[in-house]
């Protein structure tokens, strides 16, 4: 490990990330250098980071650099960072940087790690509720929103980390005393360079010495049964075997970390639904493997409420039209996941795919499909698999960019929707190309349901 107390650090990127980074280097007494493509970003740490030097647009270190620090969306292939790897600089991100930092520590923190293509917030908010009420001194980080390094700093004594494919790329050293895979599909294949690279990088999360993954995902499985973890833990939505946790008569059962315990009712676990269902298994097998009495994974899960913009209900129309907010399914797969949860939608989608494949997801949703209203600069793409996989299912594509666009569609999902149906904001994409990010969105459209319906 490069020894940062006197040594000049760079870092890439002057977001939420790259300040906690910054600051973490500076307590730990380095020299440090940000940079970053905006300097109204730069601009903004001038008051808030005192003692760092900041510079807009480098496309290389700075001389004397020892280590390059970089925000989780930078590529390789991006100038600064490939002219540090060109020049033997070691590139790390904000996440490995806090595990070097804990590992200098004379008692650190526990890491309980998750990570998937879908459901990683609420699995990770489960497990943080589980954790408080079991008493422990946790806190949910990562992807999540808190930087690893605050929560570092801060003390706490069990971190729950939530980590994305990038996170994970540029953290080679993290291996957390207990870490699960939730699922993986198509998703960031043009920041990965394809899906191998993708899945060895969320596999990432199975180094530890508790690897625990969803067995009902043939990919996962596998995963599993190749980690070199010293215990391997499986989560099924079927009846477990031993040494897995399952689903059977309508409780979450644990065979894995007990003999044969029933601990929670199906029924109260939300989000409802089998994606919510594996991501409290998900989140039981942590914290079982962290040593979690059975009575504190019930009361965990029964206290536990979903996050903003995940299959949130905004309101039923007096025709019994349901409107859903699920902005956080920024995948296929977690559109997926979402359409199952009902029988007869209007579905809403579109955005940025990020060279993800709607074809299977088309394919096998149609049947719910009462029409279909697209959004954002891949619609086409969406309207595309639509002619071929669902040519009966009307569809109305919206080209609009005023400053309400939400409201066309959402008076375009409402024409097609019948009593009884849902109107399902579910884009199966990224959000960038119209809104700051999915929250935004979700916003948007729970705005534009209101001004429709007048439910206030």
């Amino acid at each position: 490990m490069t020894k940062l107390a006197g040594s000049r650090v760079l870092v890439a990127g002057a977001g939420v990330t790259g300040r906690s980074a910054a600051e973490a280097l500076l307590a730990a007494g380095a020299e440090v250098v940000v940079t970053d493509s905006s300097p109204e970003r730069l601009a903004a740490l001038e008051t808030l980071l005192e003692g760092v030097e900041l510079v807009p647009g480098l496309t290389e270190p700075p001389a004397g650099t020892s280590l390059v620090v970089t925000s989780p969306g930078w590529q390789p292939s991006s100038p600064l960072l490939a002219a540090a790897s060109s020049a033997g600089i070691e590139v790390i991100g904000e996440v490995e940087l806090a595990w070097r930092m804990a590992a200098e520590l004379a008692d650190p923190p526990v890491w309980l790690a998750v990570t998937g293509t879908n459901g990683k917030t609420t699995t990770v908010g489960m497990l943080e509720s589980i954790l408080h009420a079991a008493g422990a001194d946790a806190v949910a980080c990562g992807n999540v929103g808190l930087p690893v390094v605050d929560a570092l700093l801060a003390g706490r004594r069990v971190l729950a980390v939530e980590l994305s494919s990038f996170q994970l790329h540029w953290a080679p050293s993290v291996t957390p005393q207990a870490g699960a895979l939730l699922n993986l599909a198509e998703d960031h294949l043009d920041w990965h360079g394809g899906m191998d690279a993708y899945a060895q990088a969320k596999a990432r999360i199975l180094t530890g010495e508790v690897a625990i993954g969803w067995l009902d995902d043939d990919l996962v499985a596998d995963l599993l049964e190749a980690s070199p973890a010293r215990d391997q833990v499986g989560f099924t939505l079927h009846e477990p075997q031993d040494g897995q946790l399952g689903v059977r008569d309508g409780w979450l059962v644990d065979r894995a970390f007990a003999d044969d315990e029933p601990l929670v009712e199906v029924a109260k676990i939300r989000p409802a639904g089998p994606p919510g269902i594996a991501d409290a298994l998900a989140a039981t097998a942590l914290a079982r493997a962290y040593g979690v009495p059975s009575e504190a994974v019930r009361e965990g899960l029964e206290a536990f409420e979903p996050a903003a913009h995940r299959a949130v209900l905004v309101t039923v129309d007096g025709d019994d039209v349901r409107y859903v907010n699920d902005s956080k399914a920024t995948n296929p797969h977690a559109a997926v996941a979402s359409l199952r949860a009902y029988d007869s939608v209007v579905w809403i989608a579109g955005g940025l795919l990020k060279g993800a494949s709607v074809e299977d997801m088309v394919r096998t949703e149609a049947h719910r499909l009462r029409g279909a209203v697209l959004i954002g600069a891949d619609r086409a793409v969406i309207a595309e698999a639509l002619a071929k996989h669902a040519p009966d299912v009307p569809v109305r594509v919206v080209d609009s960019a005023g400053d309400d666009p939400m409201d066309v569609v959402v008076r375009a999902a409402r024409e097609l929707a019948q009593p009884g149906d849902t109107v399902l904001l579910a884009p199966a994409a990224a959000s960038m190309d119209m809104f700051t990010d999915y929250a935004h969105r979700g916003q948007a459209f729970a705005d534009a349901v209101t001004r429709l319906t007048g439910d206030r």
